[in-house]
């Protein structure tokens, strides 16, 4: 853990995301929904940003206000997103990317 946690913040951009890959209920195939996400997969790549941003990767070369997180899932098989620091200090979610297909054979 580096130090003080940061406050963290997810933005339209990365809300739009998620309305883009999950549907508002659960798939047929056992997909999570957008609440599902939020409750289970939210939270941790908060916590993961507030208290991991100065280890997560950049993505950007000379931007070391943007970072990376890539993790497996909870309900999904892994995650993708894009942070900022904020002028303000804070870490603004900026993109998400879900790879939720589901193995039938797992």
């Amino acid at each position: 853990m580096s130090g003080t946690p940061r406050r963290v913040r997810a933005t339209a951009d990365f809300f739009g995301d998620l309305d883009r890959q999950l549907g508002a209920e659960r798939g047929p195939n056992g997909e999570p929904s957008r609440a599902d996400f939020q409750a289970f997969e939210l939270l941790r790549i908060v916590e993961r940003f507030a208290v991991d941003w100065d280890q997560l990767a950049q993505p950007v070369p000379g931007r070391p206000d943007y970072r990376v997180l890539i993790a497996a899932g909870v309900l999904v098989r892994a995650i993708a997103v894009v942070g900022q620091l904020a002028a303000d200090g804070a870490i603004e979610l900026v993109r998400l990317h879900i790879d939720s297909d589901i193995d039938p054979d797992w």
